[in-house]
């Protein structure tokens, strides 16, 4: 007995464009459901629906009397089913491609599951009160959604045949440890916003117990350390005339982390105020992608179908001596 997706499979066959679109439409919708879940927090509206899965013990909807904090909880958690739509697009169109893509259909899927998962903690963070090591988890979870998504959006504008390198194994090395520095970033990130003064909520939400102006100075320098790496890829980049991809995206990563910088120090020079707070956070998603992209600019794979003839190689691993 055939499945859904199996009949769908059978009806339809998807542009390439389209699969790609497809896996464009999630990737978009889990950066703007971090966006908004940081609006939550900035604007006190945390407990705005003071339960879950309900928004109150009586309702499943926000009600008037809720107020502004009500609606923006709300109004964040029916976003859910609007990334929940756009992973399902990408889902159907990724089984329905010809030739099967297992490879992509298995991302897809991740997605789908990382979603269910963090709407469950999400709903945790709301039962209890905020937790700023639950709410610190929902938001590295979201991250891992944007890594998945990213990956698959890649991954549906590339064929299946086996990945060649672009450049030799140090400079991979070197952009690995920019990689691992940019996710200790976020991470660190997270214990920052944990212990600072937005809190989500108006009443008493318990904090991560750390000087705040400490974790501030090792997410700056974290920072530095996520730029001076970036530098030398790029130098390194060029002194070896690697192929344009991955200079372009080592370029493109110093444009974000160039901006990410300004509005990190504006924010701290500026007692940290909403807007700013929330640019910093649209930063922070933009930043790890841009450093994502530049690991998976370091190889290429064939645009043809895994079962076409192989392409000839278009660029020359570059190694350093």
């Amino acid at each position: 007995m055939l499945t859904p997706l199996a009949c769908i499979a059978q009806r339809w066959t998807p542009s390439q464009r389209t699969v790609r679109r497809a896996a464009l439409s999630a990737l978009l919708m889990s950066v703007i459901i971090v966006i908004t879940g940081g609006a939550v927090r900035l604007t006190g509206s945390g407990l705005g629906c003071d339960t879950w899965p309900k928004c109150t013990d009586d309702s499943l909807f926000a009600t008037p009397e809720m107020g502004l904090h009500g609606a923006i909880e709300f109004g964040n958690r029916m976003l859910t089913y609007v990334l929940c739509a756009a992973v399902g697009w990408a889902i159907v169109a990724a089984r329905a491609a010809k030739p099967r893509r297992p490879t992509l259909s298995r991302l897809a899927w991740a997605q789908f599951w990382v979603v269910m998962g963090n709407a469950v903690l999400g709903g945790v963070t709301v039962l209890t009160g905020l937790n700023p090591y639950i709410v610190a988890g929902h938001f590295l979870l979201a991250t891992s959604l944007i890594t998945v998504a990213l990956i698959t959006w890649q991954r549906a504008r590339e064929g299946d045949a086996p990945p060649r390198p672009l450049v030799g194994r140090r400079l991979k090395q070197l952009a690995v440890a920019l990689t691992v520095a940019a996710a200790a970033l976020v991470v660190v990130g997270t214990v920052v916003t944990g212990a600072g003064p937005h809190a989500g909520d108006g009443g008493e939400v318990e904090r991560i117990r750390v000087g705040w102006e400490t974790i501030t100075r090792v997410h700056a320098s974290l920072a530095w350390v996520v730029v001076v790496l970036t530098l030398a890829l790029w130098l390194l980049l060029r002194v070896l005339d690697a192929p344009p991809g991955p200079r372009a995206r080592t370029r493109e990563l110093m444009l974000v982390l160039a901006s990410q910088m300004v509005i990190g120090y504006a924010q701290y020079f500026s007692d940290v105020p909403e807007l700013l707070v929330g640019l910093h956070l649209l930063g922070s998603c933009l930043v790890w992608i841009a450093v994502l992209r530049v690991l998976l600019s370091l190889r290429e794979r064939s645009t043809l179908p895994a079962t076409a003839a192989p392409a000839a190689p278009s660029a020359v691993p570059v190694a350093l001596p």
